[in-house]
């Protein structure tokens, strides 16, 4: 994409290096937190009306909030030992600069939606944070198709197989939710993934 050439041109130094750590560091810290001080947690989510009334710091700090608080351990294991792994090597592929974009421009766009999605139904974004990693996966899919990982630590499978899996159940998502009506609550999942779109539909290769 010429824009984001343009851009590494100029602010390429500007990259956070290691980001994957610090991603890694708020999924700990948001399910630290679950456990041991859930009031404080709830005070970080994305609320749009929250921010309104004035709690703005929740425009930053929910990104540490847990996207699952149903499974957090099965979550960390998968985070840890999945997609700490592959965001590493996005990181290292891409360079610092286009991975901090790719996952910036993921919260950015889901911030917006948020706030969309307030204004058309009043209602409060869930498990945003989840299809920011589903990105991040789709991204390494794409970059890595053929390469193999351990489905459930033991089936041997190729990452485009399971971005097939992945892109047809966010799909059922969204159109699940337009056949019931509810077309608003399909915009923080198409919002979340609008960076893999841009990335990959406007490049159709990052290396």
């Amino acid at each position: 994409m010429k824009f984001i050439d343009k851009l590494e041109r100029k602010f390429g130094n500007r990259g956070i290096e290691n980001l994957t750590i610090y991603i890694i560091v708020s999924y700990v810290l948001g399910y630290a937190l679950m456990y041991i001080n859930p009031g404080a947690l709830s005070m970080l989510s994305l609320n749009v009306s929250e921010i309104l009334h004035g709690q703005i710091w929740r425009l930053v700090t929910w990104i540490i909030y847990p996207p699952s608080t149903s499974s957090a351990l099965w979550f960390v294991i998968a985070i840890l030992f999945f997609y700490y792994p592959i965001s590493a090597s996005l990181e290292r592929t891409w360079g610092s600069f286009r991975f901090t974009v790719y996952i910036l421009s993921g919260m950015i766009f889901t911030v917006i939606s948020a706030f969309i999605l307030y204004f058309i139904s009043g209602g409060v974004l869930d498990a945003y944070l989840y299809y920011i990693s589903l990105s991040i996966f789709l991204a390494y899919a794409l970059t890595y198709p053929d390469m193999k990982v351990l489905l459930y630590f033991v089936i041997p499978i190729k990452m485009k197989w399971m971005a097939i899996v992945y892109a047809a159940l966010v799909v059922y998502d969204i159109v699940r939710y337009f056949m019931g009506g509810a077309w608003f609550m399909a915009l923080p999942i198409i919002a979340s993934l609008l960076n893999f779109i841009i990335f990959f539909l406007g490049t159709r290769n990052l290396n």
